[in-house]
Parts: structure tokens; C-alpha cells; sequence
């Protein structure tokens, strides 16, 4: 009688995910879910004062323990999500479709267009790019729509700088050559062929980009530039915060703790996201 046996897959050629990823994904969830829903996570009003629960600490009933006006401050951090990943991916998305216009415009136009896109980047690389979004808000004021213009501005550069050099490698590629020469028309050339290939890399460096522009958002607010009080807005918590911080630790540690671990998130998101794209399924 024949006998059979099941094989079990080789463990190691399955990919294996790092805790560090299970523990992203995890908080980008709830993060996902604060923005959707905040009501489902604190129920208690972000505005609401109570002015008898003051500076009172972390507790059962206050998790992140209530601020100056008795406001709890773990409903005001889980209400400001939505403005505060908007505020991000705004910014990193506005950042992006410059930046891809220029360095199409760059890498495809004639030879007196891209020496002028080049000598611009050049110019805004020798600005730090948040000195860059503090110079726009100074001259067009404060409100979120400003923020997310100023931080896209900030970073546009160096996108716009990686996609100029992916554009120069990709145009002189074979399969874009083989696409000319089956008679294809340039602007099918560009957007089928040139386009997907020199934008591939930017995926992951924009997972990357958002947790900078929540970081650099959060920086103009905490300078008084972003969104004003007595918005639940993280960097605008932390400037609130900041008068209080010896009576009051947790009016500055739970907000900034919150940005710090959506930034180190999307920064883990976004380096396993490339190892996948890599085929380094082992990562």
C-alpha cells in the first residue's frame, strides 16, 4: 500500500514580520480609528471645560490625566487626530503632485527648463524646509489650510529632486524606447511608462513624509503658528502645555508621545514597505 506524507512549508521561506511592525500597525489602527470615529475611543467632549477638575493627574476616570480648564486630555488627544493626520496627509500629498510636475518638467523638458527647475531647488535646498513653512505662515497667517501649504512646501524640494533623477534614469531606459518606437504617443509614454516606474520609489518615502509633516506641523503649532486654541490639535496641546509642564507633566508628555510614536510608526510602515517592494520577503 502506497503511503503518503503532507509536506509543511519550510518556516523559513515564509516571510516573518518584526514585532515592531505588529506593534505599528497595531497604533496606526487606532489611530485610523480615532480619525473615522473619535466618539468610539473618548467619549467626552475635546472642548467641554470643567473648571473643579483642573490639573487633575492620570487616572481611571482621566487616562491622560485633565488639563488648565479641566478638559480631559486623553478625549482632546484622540479628538485631535483627525486635523492632525489630515494636516499630514494633506501636506504630504500637495508636497508630492509639485514635486511631480516639476521634476517631470525637469527631467523631460528642454535642457533651458531644467537648469532653471535645478537652479530653484538648489535655492529652496539652502533653506531648512521648516524655516521654509515658518516663512510662508508669517507672511499668509495661521489656520490649517495655510499649515498644509507651508509644510508642503517644505518638502516639496526634495521630492521633486528624487523624481527629476528617476525621470533621467527611466527615459533612457529600453522599454521606453521599445514604447517610442511602436509609435506610441509621448503623452501615453509619460503617464503608462515614464511616470509609474520614476514614482515607485516615492510610495515609501511618502509613508516617511507623513510623520515628518505631523512632526513639522506640530512644531508651527507649538511656535504659535498652526491651528489656534482651543483646538484639540497635538502641536497646539503641546504649546498650551508648556506653561504647565512642572505642576502638570502629562499636559506635554501624552500629546508629544503621541506624535513621536505615529512618526517612529510610519517610519517602520515605511522601511517594511520598501523591504516588500525590494522582494525581501524575509524582513
Amino acid at each position: 500500500m502506497a503511503s503518503y506524507s503532507l509536506a509543511l512549508p519550510d518556516r523559513r521561506a515564509l516571510p516573518t514580520v518584526r514585532p515592531a511592525v505588529l506593534a505599528s500597525t497595531a497604533f496606526m489602527a487606532f489611530i485610523a480609528l480615532a480619525v473615522v470615529a473619535p466618539g468610539l475611543l473618548a467619549g467626552q467632549s475635546p472642548l467641554e471645560v470643567h473648571l473643579g477638575d483642573s490639573f487633575q493627574g492620570p487616572s481611571a476616570a482621566h487616562l491622560f490625566g485633565t488639563d488648565q480648564s479641566g478638559r480631559d486630555v486623553f478625549a482632546r488627544v484622540v479628538h485631535g487626530a483627525p486635523e492632525s493626520v489630515l494636516i499630514g496627509l494633506g501636506a504630504t500629498a500637495l508636497a508630492l503632485a509639485i514635486a511631480t510636475v516639476l521634476g517631470l518638467a525637469s527631467g523631460l523638458g528642454p535642457r533651458a527648463v531644467d537648469a532653471v527647475i535645478t537652479r530653484l531647488l538648489e535655492v529652496l535646498f539652502a533653506f531648512p524646509g521648516l524655516l521654509l513653512a515658518l516663512l510662508f505662515v508669517a507672511i499668509f497667517g495661521t489656520g490649517t489650510s495655510t499649515e498644509i501649504v507651508a509644510v508642503a512646501l517644505g518638502s516639496a524640494p526634495g521630492y521633486a529632486r528624487m523624481i527629476r533623477g528617476q525621470v533621467l534614469a527611466v527615459k533612457g531606459s529600453g522599454y521606453v524606447e521599445s514604447s517610442r518606437a511602436l509609435g506610441h504617443r509621448p503623452t501615453r509614454t509619460v503617464g503608462r511608462t515614464i511616470l509609474p516606474n520614476a514614482m515607485r520609489p516615492l510610495v515609501v518615502l511618502g509613508t516617511l513624509g507623513v510623520g515628518q509633516s505631523i512632526v513639522w506641523a506640530s512644531s508651527l503649532s507649538f511656535l504659535g503658528l498652526g491651528v489656534a486654541p482651543p483646538a484639540p490639535e497635538w502641536g497646539a496641546m503641546l504649546n498650551a502645555g508648556r506653561d504647565y509642564i512642572q505642576q502638570a507633566w502629562w499636559l506635554d508628555f501624552f500629546p508629544g508621545a503621541v506624535i513621536v510614536a505615529f512618526t517612529l510608526s510610519a517610519t517602520a510602515l515605511g522601511r517594511y514597505l520598501q523591504q516588500r517592494l525590494e522582494g525581501r520577503l524575509d524582513a
